[in-house]
C-alpha cells in the first residue's frame, strides 16, 4: 500500500456515498403507498417493472464481494477463480423454468418468502422452520462479505484498518458506514436499494469499461499482461511442490470445478435476498424478460476476472488478496477516479447488504415470529418486527466483520452455499410435484446440512485447521468436488426413499393450499395489486 490517506479519493468516495445516502432516505417516499405491511416495506409493493428489476436483481447478485473476490481469486489462483463465470451463465436458464412459477403462487397467496410458499405448498410449519433458519443461517455471512469489501477500499485509502490504533478508531468509518446502511434501510425498505441500484450499476459499468481499456494500455497490453500471469503461476510451491496456479485450467481440479460451478448455479437463487428481489416484480413476464437480459452481468463478470491478472503484471503485492483489486485501482487510475471505482465498490457492498438484511428479517417474522411467537400478529406489528430485525441482522454481520479473521469470513460463505443448497428440494421441487412428503423433505434437508456441515469442518487450509474450503477429498476414492453438491445428493436421497417409505405407511401428509392455475397466473404487466390486508393476516 503507499500508505498515508488518498485525500482526493476520499473526497470522491465521500461525495458518492452522501449522494446515495439521500437517495436512500428519499426512497421512502418513490412510489409510496399508505398501507403499512410486509408488502410495503419488504418487497416495495410488488410494483417494479423490467427495468428496476433488471438494476435490482444485479444489484443484489454481483456484490462488492463479486468485484473484490473474483478477481481475488484469480490473482491467487488463476484458471480456478473462473468457475464464477460459467455458473452466472447455467444459472439463468434454471431459473427461467422456476422462478415466474414461484412469482405467480407468491402473488395469488401473498407469500413473502419461500417458506411461506413451503408451509402453503406441504401443510408443514416444522419444513417452513427449517427453510427460514438456514436462509438466515446463510445470509449472515454474506452480508458481513459486503461489509469487508467496504472495509477493503477504506484500508487502501488510508482510513481504518491497520495496526497500533484503538478498534474504536480503526473501525469508526465502517461504524458510521454501517450506520447509514441500517438506517435508511429501516426507513426506506426495499425501495432504497432498488433506487440505489441504478447508481451503483451504472459505476461498476463504467469503472469495468475503463478499467478493461485503460489498464492493459499502460501494462503494455493482454500479452504481457498473460505473460506476466503465466510466469507466477508456473512457480512451484515449497508447501505442495506442485505450481501456485494455472493460467489456463489443467485435467487435475476439473471435477472440483465443475462440481462448484454446478452448485453455486443450483444454490444462488434459493438465496433469501434472490427471492425478496424476485418477488418485488410485478409480473411474471418481468421475470422472463429479466432471465434473458441478466447474463450481461455475466459478461461484465468476465471482464471483471481479468483485474486479477492485471494485478499480477502491475506488481501488486499484498497479504490480504481482497486488498488486490482496490490496490490495482490506486496505483493505475489517477486519484479521482480511484475515488469513482472505490465508490463503485462501496455502493456496491450496500445494495445487496441492505436487500440481504430486509430478506433475512421478512423469513424471522413470516416464519418465526408470526408462525410461533404471534399468529395474531397485524400486517403493522409484523412490519415493525421485520424492520427492528433488520437491525439485529446487521449488527451481527458488523459483530461477525470486527472479531473475527476476514479469511474465516469468507469460508464461512461458502458454507452458507452448501447450506442454502440444501433447500432446493422443497422450494424448486414443491413448484413442480406434490409427490415429496413433508417428513422426508425435511429428514433430507437435516442429513444435507448435517454433512455439508462436518464436511466443510473437515476441511484444512495452510492457513486454518476447520473450514478451509468448500471442496472435499476422501483418502483412497479422490475427490468428490464441491461439499454443496455431495450434500444435495445425499439430501435427494434420503427424501426420495423417505417418501417411498411414508407414502407405504400412510404416514399423514399436510394439507396443499395451492392449485394447478396458482402456478401459471399472471397478474399482467399492469400490476393487479394483491390485497394487502389479506397478504399482511397470512394463511
Amino acid at each position: 500500500m503507499n500508505g498515508g490517506v488518498n485525500g482526493v479519493a476520499l473526497t470522491v468516495f465521500i461525495i458518492f456515498f452522501v449522494a446515495v445516502t439521500v437517495m436512500g432516505f428519499l426512497a421512502a417516499r418513490w412510489r409510496r403507498s399508505e398501507n403499512d405491511s410486509l408488502d410495503e416495506w419488504g418487497l416495495g409493493g410488488r410494483s417494479f417493472g423490467t427495468w428496476i428489476t433488471w438494476f435490482l436483481l444485479g444489484g443484489d447478485l454481483y456484490t462488492a464481494y463479486t468485484f473484490v473476490a473474483v478477481p481475488a481469486a484469480i490473482y491467487a489462483a488463476g484458471a480456478s477463480g473462473f468457475f464464477a463465470v460459467p455458473y452466472t451463465i447455467l444459472v439463468y436458464p434454471l431459473i427461467f423454468t422456476f422462478l415466474p412459477r414461484l412469482w405467480s403462487v407468491s402473488h395469488k397467496h401473498g407469500y413473502v418468502t419461500t417458506s411461506d410458499f413451503v408451509r402453503g405448498r406441504f401443510g408443514s410449519k416444522g419444513l417452513s422452520l427449517a427453510v427460514a433458519i438456514t436462509g438466515i443461517l446463510a445470509t449472515m455471512p454474506y452480508i458481513a462479505l459486503q461489509l469487508v469489501g467496504i472495509q477493503a477500499v477504506l484500508d487502501v485509502m488510508g482510513v481504518g484498518g491497520g495496526d497500533g490504533t484503538n478498534w474504536f478508531v480503526k473501525d469508526l468509518p465502517l461504524l458510521i458506514a454501517f450506520g447509514v446502511l441500517a438506517a435508511y434501510t429501516y426507513s426506506s425498505g426495499l425501495r432504497a436499494p432498488a433506487l440505489i441500484a441504478f447508481v451503483k450499476d451504472g459505476l461498476i459499468y463504467l469503472v469495468i469499461a475503463v478499467a478493461i481499456i485503460y489498464i492493459p494500455i499502460k501494462l503494455g497490453g493482454f500479452d504481457d499482461i498473460f505473460a506476466a500471469a503465466g510466469k507466477k503461476f508456473s512457480q512451484i510451491s515449497p508447501a505442495t511442490d506442485k505450481p501456485v496456479g494455472a493460467l489456463a485450467p489443467g485435467s487435475e481440479g476439473t471435477w472440483t470445478y465443475a462440481t462448484l460451478a454446478l452448485g453455486s448455479a443450483l444454490a444462488l437463487f434459493m438465496y433469501p435476498h434472490s427471492i425478496t428481489a424476485t418477488l418485488s416484480s410485478k409480473s411474471r413476464n418481468v421475470i422472463r424478460r429479466n432471465t434473458t437480459i441478466l447474463p450481461l452481468y455475466s459478461l461484465m463478470l468476465g471482464l471483471l476476472a481479468l483485474l486479477g491478472f492485471m494485478a499480477i503484471a502491475a506488481g501488486i503485492k499484498v497479504q490480504n488478496g481482497q486488498l488486490a483489486i482496490p490496490q490495482l485501482f490506486e496505483d493505475m487510475f489517477p486519484d479521482w477516479f480511484t475515488g469513482v471505482a472505490f465508490a463503485a465498490i462501496g455502493i456496491g457492498a450496500l445494495v445487496p447488504a441492505a436487500i440481504m438484511s430486509i430478506a433475512a428479517a421478512n423469513l424471522f417474522t413470516r416464519n418465526i415470529y408470526k408462525d410461533f411467537i404471534k399468529p395474531d400478529a397485524t400486517p403493522a406489528q409484523e412490519t415493525k418486527v421485520s424492520k427492528l430485525v433488520s437491525l439485529l441482522v446487521k449488527v451481527g454481520a458488523l459483530a461477525f466483520v470486527l472479531t473475527m479473521d476476514k479469511t474465516v469470513a469468507i469460508n464461512f460463505q461458502l458454507l452458507g452455499g452448501i447450506w442454502i443448497l440444501q433447500t432446493m428440494p422443497a422450494l424448486v421441487g414443491g413448484l413442480f410435484t406434490r409427490w415429496f412428503h413433508r417428513w422426508a423433505l425435511l429428514a433430507g434437508w437435516a442429513v444435507g446440512m448435517v454433512y455439508g456441515t462436518l464436511a466443510a469442518y473437515g476441511v484444512a487450509s495452510p492457513t486454518q485447521d476447520h473450514f478451509g474450503g468448500s471442496s472435499k477429498e476422501i483418502p483412497g476414492i479422490g475427490e468428490i468436488g464441491y461439499i454443496g453438491m455431495t450434500a444435495f445428493v445425499l439430501n435427494v436421497l434420503v427424501t426420495v426413499v423417505g417418501t417411498f417409505v411414508l407414502k407405504a405407511v400412510k404416514a399423514p401428509e399436510g394439507a396443499d393450499e395451492t392449485s394447478p392455475a396458482d402456478y401459471t397466473a399472471d397478474a399482467g404487466d399492469k400490476g393487479v395489486q394483491v390485497d394487502l390486508p389479506t397478504v399482511g393476516a397470512g394463511h
